[in-house]
């Protein structure tokens, strides 16, 4: 049964208002309608590319990262909530592949989510102190991570973080990080 053009519009734009960082691919796929379409609907809806809704969503709902400077993050920070949950986008290029396979080197998804968890932490000194990861599923150049970090606990000096990655709605990374924070009595170390 075909959606009439009205409806999935509607339906379009509070499936983006749940999830604005679905592509046009993905969309085509989920209504079952050509990508040219989807890319009609969001302009007669004035719904602006993937980019765009990504910066938007950065803008409206971003604290600042206290513990990274913004070249030291890895991905591209597009929600954070300082001690509750963060997001971070990376679309994985040729130079970061193994040239034989084509798949993605495991330091970038670690890092990846590592300084997700550094900067979910509200504190200027703060150091991965243990991880516990797994990979799920090869990843390959030209696909979106899509990293979620939430905050899971919080002790003397250190906070549980929880990153799980995603692609296309597939897990492919799940992390459980220990953060070190120095708190305000300690002293801080010579630079």
């Amino acid at each position: 049964m075909k959606i009439k053009k009205k409806e999935r519009q509607r339906l379009l734009m509070e499936l983006l208002e749940g999830n604005p960082f679905m592509t046009d691919e993905e969309l085509s796929a989920h209504f079952g309608v050509s990508i040219q379409t989807i890319r009609l609907d969001r302009m007669e809806q004035n719904i602006p590319e993937l980019r765009e809704r990504i910066k938007d969503v950065a803008y409206k709902q971003r604290d600042s990262v206290i513990a990274l400077a913004p070249e030291e993050v890895f991905g591209e920070i597009v929600d954070l909530v300082l001690e509750e949950r963060a997001i971070s986008i990376f679309d994985v290029g040729p130079e970061h592949v193994f040239e034989r396979s084509g798949i993605a080197r495991g330091h970038h998804l670690f890092a990846q989510a590592n300084s997700l968890a550094v900067a979910l932490v509200n504190n200027e000194f703060v150091l991965t102190a243990k991880a516990s990861i797994q990979f799920t599923r090869p990843v390959r150049a030209g696909e979106r991570v899509v990293a979620k970090a939430e905050m899971a606990g919080k002790g003397s000096g250190r906070t549980r973080i929880l990153v799980t990655s995603h692609v296309n709605q597939e897990v492919v990374f799940t992390g459980e990080f220990a953060m070190y924070q120095q708190n305000e009595t300690e002293e801080r170390p010579q630079q």
